[in-house]
């Protein structure tokens, strides 16, 4: 991601403000035109993100924060979300496709963001996830 941030948001660790992520995506999506089929995808992965990062990553305490930098760049955008958790082993995270993983609650948000992005990289001890989708 290139060192820029041109949009921030700024979230507590709180479920219920979910909808300021949908706000966020619909205001960037207008504002650089972005196709309905991109939309989509960048909707469904920085939800699953932000999630991750209130539930997992910071254990829905609101005191702690989650933070949404976007960059974009000639020919994709570039999301990043940032929780003050103690991070976790993003490699070893269960396969949801295996056959014992099928019927499980849970555990498809990093499979779906992998699917609906052009690239996903972990970094900080797990405690970032930067989405690139090429516009």
């Amino acid at each position: 991601m290139a060192n820029e941030v041109q949009e921030m948001l700024e979230l507590k660790s709180d479920i219920k403000l979910m909808p300021e992520v949908e706000t966020f995506v619909e205001n960037l999506v207008e504002r650089y035109d972005v196709g309905p089929e991109i939309y989509g995808n960048i909707l469904i992965s920085l939800t699953e993100a932000v999630t991750n990062a209130i539930v997992h990553g910071n254990a829905s305490d609101n005191k702690k924060k989650v933070f949404v930098g976007m960059n974009k760049g000639e020919k994709d955008i570039t999301f990043k979300v940032t929780d003050q958790g103690p991070g976790f082993d993003f490699s070893a995270l269960p396969d949801p496709t295996a056959p014992e993983n099928l019927l499980k609650v849970g555990g498809r948000g990093v499979f779906m963001m992998k699917q609906l992005s052009d690239l996903v990289i972990f970094s900080n001890n797990g405690n970032t996830v930067e989405l690139q989708f090429k516009v």
